[in-house]
């Protein structure tokens, strides 16, 4: 999962696919089965909780090949055949049919999925004023939003190619996971009710795990900056 290719569909043959003419209907069906994609990988997260590489071993069951967390490297087709293998027709249908979208990305994918594992925690025990303080949970829920707001807008800068903004706003997010974190340890133990204790235990290796995707990603978004332009290349 240590890698991903910078060079997004939007760059490149987008345009040269001709226009989709899908009405309100197909995109609706579509989206829904983004949705069943990420509960596909809550999915094989959950089963994969106590796996000490769990977020390469989840990569793995959804496909994504060698771990490459890039809008291009997720394909669910039945057969493990190489991709070298089809026709160039196919493919061109294949894209037509179902087209990329900032949902397809493994990035999106599992920062979408895991932050609704720890939502969906976090909603049970959290209206409840005898397990966890209100003031708490007005707060840590609103980290919570905010670190998914700062990853998902990294990823949308990914898919443009600005890979120094991916960086801040992953920074930003990173930030926000740090808040999350205070604010879980700030309620003393001896004060926790039991569940939020299961809260806590359960979601500090969640927070970690997105704080790992992020920061792989930001590593290659600063090898791409890094990397010398295609003039200076000539240049040279």
């Amino acid at each position: 999962m240590s890698n991903f290719d910078s060079d997004s569909p939007s760059e490149n043959d987008w345009e040269e696919r001709g226009d989709l003419a899908w009405n309100e209907f197909d995109w609706e069906q579509y989206l829904r089965e983004q949705d069943d994609v990420l509960h596909r990988y809550l999915a094989f997260y959950e089963q994969l909780r106590d796996h000490p590489e769990r977020i390469d071993e989840v990569a793995h069951c959804m496909r994504w090949d060698e771990g490459v967390w890039t809008s291009e490297s997720v394909g669910f087709d039945d057969d493990d055949d190489d991709s070298d293998d089809a026709s160039s027709e196919q493919e061109d249908a294949s894209f037509k049919a179902e087209p990329y979208t900032l949902h397809k990305s493994p990035v999106f994918i599992a920062t979408k999925a895991i932050y609704l594992s720890l939502k969906r925690a976090w909603e049970r025990i959290a209206t409840d004023a005898a397990k966890v303080p209100q003031p708490l949970a007005i707060a840590l829920q609103t980290s919570l939003h905010r670190g998914e707001e700062h990853a998902v807008l990294a990823v949308q800068a990914l898919d443009f190619g600005d890979f120094a903004m991916a960086v801040s706003l992953l920074k930003r997010a990173l930030c926000e996971i740090n808040q999350t974190l205070a604010l879980i340890a700030a309620e003393q133990p001896a004060n926790s009710s039991r569940a939020l204790e299961h809260f806590r235990s359960d979601s500090v290796p969640r927070l970690f795990d997105l704080r790992e995707i992020w920061l792989r990603v930001m590593k290659e978004c600063r090898q791409e900056l890094e990397r010398p332009a295609d003039n200076e290349e000539s240049e040279s």
